[in-house]
């Protein structure tokens, strides 16, 4: 219904008039304020999201569990996505040495395995499947602990290198978030890691796609995820 203060271009006019001559008659035509309805342009405002989950072996080291909390998280989120907006999409995709799609039902039973982390391969996959999408709207959400440190060159063969950052391996991620960009596919960034020098290749990588950036840990990384969810929804990402 009409609210004081509603723009009057988000009026639907084709449902207030209906509204008009359904409460007062085709003989004695007359639109009043109680007739008024606007677009529920939340409802209509279509979001396809990627969720990219890194499964390096880097995601168990150290005695602690990060790879449990991600499964979590995403399995809310389709949650949230399947019961409040029916209409969105969630592929998931996870990334070590290679990037593969799962699907929701699989979330309880993902593992890390012995891998190392092809930031580069999951953006690609996650983009290719983007592409598909009709929803004017898109993004992808990336959760990682660990800095990129392997590729998969032409002839097949994998070039890795986990010594710090390698800049061969960071400047074709430069490459993907300036590629996504340019396709308006923003990415948004969970790093739970405080490395320092983490810290500035993602701030790097996000201002080479103007996306966002989250350092967090473990405990808050849900609210941010559904926090930063809810409010790309309320805006046009392109």
């Amino acid at each position: 219904s009409y609210r004081f203060g509603d723009g009057l271009d988000s009026i639907s006019m084709t449902e207030s008039l209906r509204n008009a001559q359904i409460n007062h008659g085709m003989g004695n035509f007359n639109l009043t304020e109680d007739d008024l309805v606007v677009e529920d342009s939340q409802f209509k405002a279509q979001m396809s999201t990627v969720l990219m989950i890194d499964i390096s072996h880097s995601m168990i080291l150290y005695g602690e569990d990060r790879i449990t909390p991600a499964k979590k998280v995403a399995m809310a989120l389709a949650e949230l996505i399947t019961t409040r907006y029916p209409k969105d999409t969630l592929d998931i995709i996870v990334f070590g040495n290679d990037a593969w799609p799962i699907k929701i039902a699989d979330l309880p039973y993902l593992k890390v395995g012995p891998y190392h982390t092809n930031t580069v391969a999951g953006l690609q996959l996650a983009m290719d499947i983007l592409r598909r999408k009709r929803n004017t709207n898109k993004q992808i959400f990336m959760i990682t602990d660990g800095k990129p440190s392997c590729l998969r060159l032409k002839d097949g063969t994998y070039y890795k290198n986990s010594n710090g950052l390698d800049e061969y391996i960071v400047e074709k991620c430069y490459t993907m978030a300036a590629q996504a960009r340019r396709l308006h596919i923003p990415i948004t960034t969970f790093m739970i890691a405080n490395d320092p020098y983490l810290q500035r290749f993602v701030d790097q990588f996000t201002e080479a796609n103007q996306g966002k950036a989250f350092f967090t840990g473990l405990q808050g990384l849900g609210e941010m995820i559904f926090t930063d969810y809810e409010a790309n929804r309320k805006k046009r990402l392109k």
